[in-house]
C-alpha cells in the first residue's frame, strides 16, 4: 500500500508546524511527493491535479469539511463517507481522467490513522513541494485588505529582486486579505510579519515581563528583614 509506511510514522513524529501545516502534514506531504514522483512527471502533475480539486471541494462543500474534521466518527463510519466522496470526486473530474489511486490511498492512510483532518495542511506542504520541483516561488501577501494595484506592483518589484525569486522560472504573487491589520510575507522559508496581531502578541509579552520583573521585586521588599 503506497504512503502506508512513512504516512505511519507520521502519525506520531514529533516537531512545530510550520504555518498552516503541522509538521505530521508536512510528513504525509513528503511521503505523498515521493511516491508519485518515483513513478512519473506525469503522475506528480495528476496528483497536483487531485489535490486542487480535493481543495476547492473542501472550500465549497460545508459537509465535506465537516467531515474531515469530525473526530467522532468511528474507523467503518469514516471508510464510508471516504468511498462516497471518491465518488464525488470522480463525478466532478474528467471521465477519461478520474482521480489517481496515489490519491486515494492517500486519503485512505489518513482516515486509518484518524489524521483527516490534517488534510489541507498535507495539500499545502505537498504543493510548496511541487513548486520548488518546478523552479516556481510562490509569494503569498497576506493583509487586512486587497492591496492597490499600484501598492502590490511596488512590493512585487521589491520581492522579484531577493535571492529566492531571482532563482526563480516562475513567481506568483498571491494577496489574501484576512488580517486585522499589517502585512505578513510568505516566500520560501521565510516570513516577514508585520501584523497588528503580530505586534499586539510582543506588546502583550513585554507587558507580562515587566508584570514578572514587578512582582519579583515587591515580593523581595515585603520579605525583606528590618533595619534595626
Amino acid at each position: 500500500m503506497l504512503l502506508s509506511t512513512s504516512a505511519r510514522s507520521a502519525a506520531v513524529a514529533p516537531g512545530l508546524g510550520r504555518r498552516a501545516a503541522s509538521a505530521i502534514a508536512l510528513k504525509y506531504s513528503h511521503a505523498l511527493y515521493g511516491a508519485a514522483s518515483k513513478q512519473s512527471p506525469q503522475t506528480l502533475n495528476k496528483v497536483y491535479a487531485d489535490l486542487d480539486l480535493v481543495n476547492k471541494t473542501i472550500a465549497t462543500q460545508p459537509k465535506v469539511s465537516a467531515f474531515l474534521n469530525n473526530p467522532t466518527l468511528s474507523a467503518s463510519e469514516r471508510t464510508s463517507a471516504l468511498s462516497k466522496f471518491f465518488v464525488q470526486l470522480d463525478s466532478a473530474a474528467s471521465k477519461k481522467d478520474p482521480i489517481s489511486e496515489i490519491t486515494k490511498n492517500l486519503f485512505s492512510v489518513l482516515s486509518e490513522n484518524g489524521r483527516l483532518a490534517e488534510a489541507p495542511g498535507v495539500i499545502e506542504g505537498f504543493n510548496e513541494l511541487v513548486a520548488q520541483y518546478r523552479g516556481e516561488v510562490e509569494i503569498v501577501v497576506t493583509t487586512a485588505t486587497p492591496l492597490a494595484k499600484d501598492s502590490l506592483t511596488r512590493l512585487e518589484t521589491a520581492l522579484k529582486g531577493s535571492q529566492a525569486a531571482r532563482n526563480a522560472k516562475v513567481v506568483k504573487i498571491i494577496n489574501k486579505a484576512c488580517l486585522l491589520g499589517g502585512i505578513i510575507v510568505d516566500f520560501g522559508d521565510k516570513t516577514i510579519d508585520l501584523s497588528v496581531q503580530s505586534r499586539v502578541t510582543k506588546l502583550n509579552s513585554v507587558l507580562q515581563r515587566m508584570y514578572c520583573c514587578f512582582k519579583k521585586s515587591t515580593t523581595a521588599l515585603t520579605c525583606a528583614p528590618e533595619s534595626v
